[in-house]
């Protein structure tokens, strides 16, 4: 076990902490562990059981955190715990996030900041990505990798369902550059009752990024009858184009059937589509299609020329009319952050 962060003690009851990590704001009792799974209260001290414990690592291109305007076609060093500060019931990582919860099981490979720092360089990434599970709760992990990899000019990815703390995400200021945010419905009730969250924290977080500097890209997965409705679709767009900017990606992604909600369909073709025009209509300049391989609607266009900059076919990834970070016909700036 290693000393948790972002805590403090209780009187009552007796040897009793709680966590600030995450808006749950765990009150965890001598012997137990948090919403997570992955913090546990010893003798009135709050430790990490997943510090030096890597689940899932892999070298993967940046655009399949989803981020399509941050330092495109170049590699990442991607990771991931077990444990999950959320219960989402269509989780497709869920053999990574629930065993902590339902089993008490948490496993990984063995792993020090210093040792992912020195495979992301040998691999030729040009990041380090967060991601996998929920990244909130291996912070400790976080800060102190994230911390050296800014020195070794590596920047660094929290791919994120956006529920942590306003410590937690103050503490992180400086050390993240990009983050893709989960921001899963429009409807606190669809937080409630399919993810055990909240959507206020997650909408406050977001504008909390934002004016922290960090590049932002939001994904949202459709699900068939349980967010996907129009009026939910245009109030989602709005937020991101009135409080985000218009000029923040919105990924559009495909749900299969998957954990618990297994008696929905897979997203049709034209629900995406028409969340798709509804994202355009609201004024954003980027709305992307995920998980529909070939689709015209996961390149790059220029909002003021119309003309394709990056192609995309799945994760292969072409920058074709884009100069730095301007379009070479209209000479229009495209946001991001590009090399």
């Amino acid at each position: 076990m290693y000393k948790a962060r972002l805590w403090k003690g209780l009187d009552k009851p007796l040897n009793s902490v709680q966590c600030k990590l995450c808006n749950h704001y765990c009150i965890i009792k001598e012997g137990e562990r948090g919403r997570c799974g992955v913090r546990i209260n010893s003798n009135g001290e709050l430790f990490t059981l997943i510090y030096d414990k890597v689940a899932a690592i892999n070298i993967d291109p940046v655009e399949k955190k989803p981020l399509y305007h941050f330092l495109p076609t170049t590699k990442t060093l991607s990771f991931g715990t077990m444990g999950c500060n959320f219960s989402c019931v269509f989780c497709q990582n869920y053999t990574l996030s629930q065993p902590p919860k339902e089993s008490g099981i948490v496993s990984g490979e063995r792993v020090s900041p210093n040792g992912l720092i020195k495979a992301a360089m040998s691999y030729g990434c040009k990041s380090i990505s967060f991601t996998y599970s929920e990244p909130t709760i291996f912070f400790e992990l976080i800060e102190d990798t994230a911390t050296q990899a800014k020195e070794a000019g590596l920047k660094c990815i929290l791919v994120s369902n956006g529920f942590m703390s306003t410590e937690c995400l103050d503490r992180l200021k400086g050390l993240i550059h990009g983050a893709n945010v989960d921001l899963k419905s429009f409807s606190d009730d669809f937080y409630k009752n399919l993810c055990d969250g909240r959507l206020k924290p997650v909408l406050k977080n977001l504008v909390h990024m934002k004016k922290m500097g960090w590049w932002i890209e939001v994904t949202t997965l459709l699900i068939p009858g349980k967010n996907d409705s129009h009026k939910e679709l245009k109030e989602l767009a709005s937020f991101i184009c009135n409080e985000l900017g218009n000029d923040v990606p919105w990924h559009i992604s495909r749900f299969h059937p998957d954990y618990k909600l297994l008696d929905s369909s897979i997203t049709p073709l034209k629900s995406l589509e028409v969340a798709y025009e509804i994202g355009k209509n609201a004024g954003l300049n980027y709305v992307y299609l995920g998980n529909v391989p070939a689709s015209p609607k996961e390149n790059t266009y220029c909002p003021n020329c119309g003309e394709i900059l990056i192609k995309r076919i799945g994760f292969d990834t072409e920058i074709v009319n884009l100069r730095g970070n301007k379009c070479i016909k209209c000479s229009n700036e495209i946001k991001g952050i590009f090399e």
